[in-house]
């Protein structure tokens, strides 16, 4: 089993410290919320899409470690990426996390960074809420679609 200080390393502390696009937007096709009940972290992301591309990302991170670094390489890497290319990604960080699945790679493999959390069930939450408040601002986007 992977030792609590593994999950919190150099690269975490670095990702954690160097969060991108931590300004709302000003006029966002949508916006989500989300919120882990056992460490009390708050990440609220804003999306404005360009047909199934998002075109802008802006986000407020109240987060542990783990829920900073995660935003971090989203609010990185986001832009330009398609709502199927997202999703995937979520689904790839939930089995990496939850079924001892591989860690993204590509333009994401610095999600890799967070592998050790699988470990730790109850850091699953706190780790994925960045995820959880892009597909909710996905979901209600495409919910207003003719």
């Amino acid at each position: 089993m992977t030792q609590l200080s593994d999950i919190y390393s150099n690269r975490i502390l670095e990702l954690a410290a160097a969060i991108p696009r931590t300004e709302r937007l000003a006029a966002p096709d949508a916006t989500a919320t989300t919120h882990s009940k056992l460490c009390g972290s708050t990440i609220t992301v804003d999306l404005v899409m360009r047909g199934d591309t998002v075109a802008d990302f802006g986000q407020s991170v109240k987060a542990c470690l783990l829920g900073q670094s995660a935003a971090s390489v989203v609010g990185r890497e986001i832009v330009g990426t398609t709502e199927t290319e997202f999703r995937a990604l979520a689904g790839t960080m939930r089995r990496m996390l939850k079924e001892s699945g591989p860690p993204p790679g590509g333009r994401w493999a610095d999600l890799a960074v967070l592998e050790p959390v699988r470990d730790y069930k109850a850091r699953h939450t706190s780790t994925l809420l960045v995820f959880e408040a892009v597909e909710r601002a996905l979901d209600e986007i495409k919910a207003r679609k003719p």
